[in-house]
Formats: C-alpha cells, sequence, structure tokens
C-alpha cells in the first residue's frame, strides 16, 4: 500500500486541521513541507499538477485544497475498520 502523502505548508488553517484529521483517525501519513522542501513542491506542481495546500494523495487520487468529504470517503476505502467524523 503507498503511503498517504500531505502536501503542507506553515500558516495554513487547512493544512493544519487536516493533519488533525488525520492524526485523531490514527491515519499514518507523510508530510512534505512545500516552503521548506523545493522538491516537494516541485512534485506538487509537476506530477500532481496541484498548486495549493493542502494537496492529498491516496494511492493514485489527489486531493487539492480542503476537501475533507472526499478525502474521508477514500480513507474509508483503504481503512474501513477506521471510525468516521
Amino acid at each position: 500500500m503507498k503511503p498517504i502523502i500531505l502536501y503542507s505548508q506553515p500558516d495554513c488553517p487547512p493544512c493544519e486541521i487536516t493533519k488533525k484529521y488525520l492524526q485523531e483517525k490514527g491515519i499514518p501519513y507523510i508530510e512534505k513541507n512545500v516552503k521548506e522542501d523545493h522538491q516537494a513542491k516541485n512534485e506538487l506542481v509537476k506530477k500532481f499538477k496541484s498548486y495549493s495546500t493542502p494537496t492529498v494523495v491516496i494511492g493514485e487520487k489527489v486531493f487539492s485544497g480542503f476537501r475533507i468529504n472526499e478525502i474521508e470517503s477514500e480513507l474509508s476505502k483503504r481503512f474501513p475498520n477506521q471510525s468516521r467524523c
């Protein structure tokens, strides 16, 4: 199973809410800060065609911006035993 990746940046309230959501659900993820990591920013733009944070990559699905309902729906497929909000 591919890891879940969260592209974020400092001072981004939607990024913080997304991190908190994943942590509360016990969902493991890799955070990539696009302000500090130039390679992560290049990945975000070139590979995933996204220019906004948070961007969450779950398998082959890419969720740009704050789309917690869509993220939750996709996570429920991967982690069916996790409780929903």
